[in-house]
């Protein structure tokens, strides 16, 4: 069976960072794009980043300079190393992983950035 699990997410003030981590189990993770999504409260689900099999990345424009994502082939593991955090970045935030044959995601965390 395919797993994503999403772990990291927590409540941090305006200004702080937060590291999240998607642990994927099941699948060649390596051959594999990956990415984070979100979802605010009353909104869709929207593209954060993504990172291919080779490395390249892209943002969405709302996050550029902030956040980073990455990926160890060999842990399985994907990465958002999120900093300078806003209120706006408040959201459910999915793992992704997507291959020629199958689109596979997590069950969430929750990232709150508040005062």
């Amino acid at each position: 069976q395919v797993q994503l699990v999403e772990s990291g997410g927590g409540l941090v003030q305006p200004g702080g960072s937060l590291r999240l981590s998607c642990a994927a189990s099941g699948i060649i993770f390596s051959r594999c794009t990956m990415g984070w999504y979100r979802q605010a409260p009353g909104k869709q689900r929207d593209l954060v980043a993504t990172i291919t099999s080779g490395g390249s990345t892209n943002y969405a424009n709302s996050v550029k300079g902030r956040f980073t994502i990455s990926r160890d082939n060999v842990k399985n593991t994907g990465y958002l190393q999120m900093n300078s955090l806003k209120p706006e970045d408040t959201a459910v935030y999915y793992c992704n992983a997507h291959s020629i044959w199958n689109d596979y995601w997590g069950q969430g965390t929750q990232v709150t950035v508040a005062s």
